[in-house]
């Protein structure tokens, strides 16, 4: 389980995403799941965070996008070893 929550700072720009008309729907998954953690800590999904890896490789979204996204792959559970 993840230890980390959401920061105030990015929990702001999450929500400015969400809200943002020009904003796309990826960019908008990672957004919904960093603004999901700020209270309970809770791991992001694999869709969740492919989507947010998307968004920081993407030369095109805005600030708060990344840093939502920055947020929402700082929560990614720990990958299982085999």
């Amino acid at each position: 389980m993840a230890t980390k929550v959401t920061g105030g700072k990015a929990a702001k720009n999450s929500s400015s995403v969400l809200t943002s008309s020009a904003t796309g729907k990826t960019s908008k998954t990672a957004a919904g799941s960093a603004l999901s953690q700020v209270v309970p800590p809770r791991a992001t999904s694999a869709k969740a965070a492919s989507a947010a890896s998307s968004v920081l490789r993407d030369g095109r979204t805005s600030a708060a996008s990344k840093s939502a996204a920055g947020s929402a792959l700082a929560q990614r559970a720990a990958a299982k070893k085999k």
